[in-house]
């Protein structure tokens, strides 16, 4: 990309597109398009239509989506199958008939299979079950990359998928219910504090691995991707680092700073046993993250506290 490429990031109000904005403005780039929800409807095929014949974008980075945690997902699999096939269907295709030079199309490791082994490797994509909790997210995620992955085939495009784990950091959800499990930890430890509660309950048994990505790591790999990187196959974007769920709530508990007990309601789900990712392709790139989890998780504090009205939303 050159520094005044016409560059679109749909997504841009979200966790990861604002980051993916963020680097974008902090390496240069000066021509970078962007539109809100009420501005441009991505499941709407005729605006999604109409906004790229006009504007003509030359490289787009695809971080809308329709996200939540295993609640929402659970409750809604219906909306959010659709929602994320029909928004990201309208945006590759549109890109593609409009001439678009690259687009990058930002994915989840819950794509891969809920027993994969470990440490999951891009190419055991589609070769085992699914993680129920989060089917429908998945396999809306597999048609994007895999429709990627075909028009290059098909038509010599220059389409790239990026399949993130665990995001956490500034501008995320803090919704009681529907965030994910870092965010919702901090919001449920920092109300605990505040109303000086003795217990906190926390979901599962917290036997679960998981890995997580500050989401500004994420957004400098996206951006060195999309200069360095073109290929079918999609790109694993992690710390190649893990941690289970009972060692990450009291990790948060002590940044937070509450001191009461953890709770565990083994009644509700754990979801997948474990989820690392392999990144070494993106190591043999030349890129490498930066922050490591409890600074990140400090940071992403910092934020909630500054922002107290994205805890409603």
């Amino acid at each position: 990309m050159d520094k005044n490429s016409i560059i679109y990031v749909a997504g841009h109000r979200g966790m990861v597109g604002s980051a993916i904005v963020r680097e974008l403005v902090r390496q240069g780039y000066t021509n970078i398009i962007t539109r809100t929800h009420s501005e441009l409807d991505l499941c709407r095929q005729t605006e999604v239509e109409d906004f790229f014949a006009g504007e003509k974008p030359e490289y787009v980075f695809l971080a809308a989506a329709k996200v939540g945690g295993i609640a929402a997902n659970s409750e809604a699999l219906a909306d959010f199958m659709y929602d994320n096939m029909i928004l990201e269907m309208n945006v590759i295709n549109s890109a593609w008939k409009n001439g678009c030079k690259k687009l990058e199309f930002l994915g989840s490791s819950c794509i891969y299979p809920r027993m994969a082994l470990q440490p999951m490797q891009e190419s055991c994509l589609l070769t085992g079950e699914l993680e129920k909790t989060n089917e429908a997210y998945a396999i809306a995620k597999i048609s994007g990359l895999k429709y990627c992955e075909f028009l290059n085939r098909q038509y010599g495009t220059d389409y790239i998928s990026v399949m993130p784990t665990n995001l956490y950091g500034p501008n995320d959800n803090y919704h009681p219910t529907h965030s994910h499990v870092l965010p919702a930890l901090i919001r449920r430890f920092h109300e605990a504090k505040v109303r000086n509660l003795p217990s906190v309950t926390c979901w599962g048994d917290g036997s679960p691995l998981r890995e997580f990505l500050y989401v500004d790591d994420l957004a400098d790999l996206c951006v060195f991707l999309m200069n360095n990187y073109s290929g079918n196959e999609t790109v694993n974007a992690g710390t190649g680092k893990e941690i289970t769920i009972k060692a990450l709530a009291e990790l948060i508990a002590s940044v937070v700073g509450y001191n009461g007990a953890i709770h565990w309601d083994t009644s509700k789900p754990n979801g997948t046993p474990r989820k690392l990712l392999d990144v070494s392709k993106s190591a043999a790139l030349g890129w490498q993250y930066q922050t490591e989890l409890e600074e990140g998780i400090r940071l992403a504090y910092e934020d909630f506290l500054q922002n107290p009205m994205r805890a409603e939303r």
